[in-house]
């Protein structure tokens, strides 16, 4: 029970107060030594040199030590917690709250629409450049909406449902688990010479670890849509992602973002460009309106919210049967 009341309060808190800024100026946010420790393994394993086979080997080698230690952090910060009774309860609040991201990413997302109506192109652009790997130059005013929307449903799923499902279904373990697994990823899982055989592991394993998520998000973005436009848009939703999720290129995030674009009618994904490199993608739901607007973000930005609503409210009805 307390596992799940964990979960619920965590979540109420992140929705309200997010990542603050003013303390991750003065110490560094975990993610971030995930990240040192990802690099550090990268420069002393990943030698260039090496035979795709054994640089593939080293990936396994440094995503399961990796993972060993996120494993052993989180079991270790449990007992110590368990042992600190309800002081120890809160303090394992906030580290839940560290790992979500529903407060920071929507904040970020919305900046997108608020430079778009203040400062134009221009504006958006620059806000959009703060989250998304897309060159920001390429994109005329639609595309800028389209990609901080695209963004938002991606990281609606591995932001904010996969940790809380990690945590729900294996505790701290679990969490940090899956959070140095997801900054692998975003670091050594990409598809270029580099990082082909060594991010190998990582690129597999984070795709199974999204797996469930992925779909637990059409769910919720289905339940969302009904508040949103009645049974007819959400049926749309859920019909527009059975059909075109596999359109992306990436095995889950199609689901989130195929369950908004049809929800919100829209033409997402497509063509677009990550630094030199044009990626060639059929757009999804493309019987959907093609010009995205900042209005546009408002709505996806309601509909994010609504969903992390319904994911509160599945840990509150989890935590309710235990009780009972």
């Amino acid at each position: 029970m307390l596992h799940m009341l964990v979960l619920l309060v965590a979540l109420l808190l992140d929705r309200l107060v997010g990542d603050p800024d003013w303390m991750w100026r003065r110490i560094k946010h975990p993610v971030v030594l995930f990240g040192a420790a990802i690099d550090t393994l990268d420069r002393a394993l990943n030698d260039r040199k090496a035979t795709g086979h054994t640089r593939r080997r080293n990936g396994v080698i440094a995503i399961a030590g990796l993972l060993a230690i996120a494993i052993l952090t989180g079991l270790v910060l449990h007992t110590l917690f368990l042992r600190l009774h309800f002081v120890g309860a809160l303090l394992e609040v906030v580290v839940v709250t560290v790992f979500l991201a529903q407060k920071s990413l929507a904040d970020h997302v919305g900046a997108v629409a608020l430079g778009l109506r203040r400062d134009g192109l221009e504006g958006g652009r620059l806000a959009v450049a703060m989250i998304v790997g897309r060159d920001p130059k390429t994109l005329d005013e639609p595309g800028v909406c389209r990609a901080a929307i695209e963004s938002l449903a991606e990281n609606f799923s591995d932001g904010v449902v996969a940790p809380a499902l990690w945590y729900a279904v294996a505790g701290l373990p679990g969490l940090l688990a899956y959070k140095m697994l997801n900054t692998a990823d975003s670091m050594i899982g990409h598809r270029s010479d580099k990082y082909r055989d060594f991010g190998w592991a990582s690129a597999r394993l984070d795709d199974i670890a999204n797996w469930p998520a992925a779909r637990l998000s059409l769910v919720l973005v289905a339940l969302s849509a009904l508040s949103m436009g009645g049974i007819r848009v959400a049926r749309r939703g859920v019909a527009v992602t059975l059909r075109d999720h596999g359109l992306h290129r990436s095995p889950n995030s199609g689901w989130p973002e195929a369950a908004f674009a049809g929800v919100l009618d829209l033409q997402l994904a497509g063509p677009r460009v990550y630094g030199r490199e044009r990626v060639s993608e059929p757009m999804i739901n493309a019987a959907g309106h093609d010009t995205a607007t900042a209005p546009d973000i408002d709505r996806a930005l309601k509909l994010f919210w609504l969903s992390c609503t319904w994911l509160a409210t599945v840990a509150g009805l989890a935590t309710l049967a235990i009780l009972l």
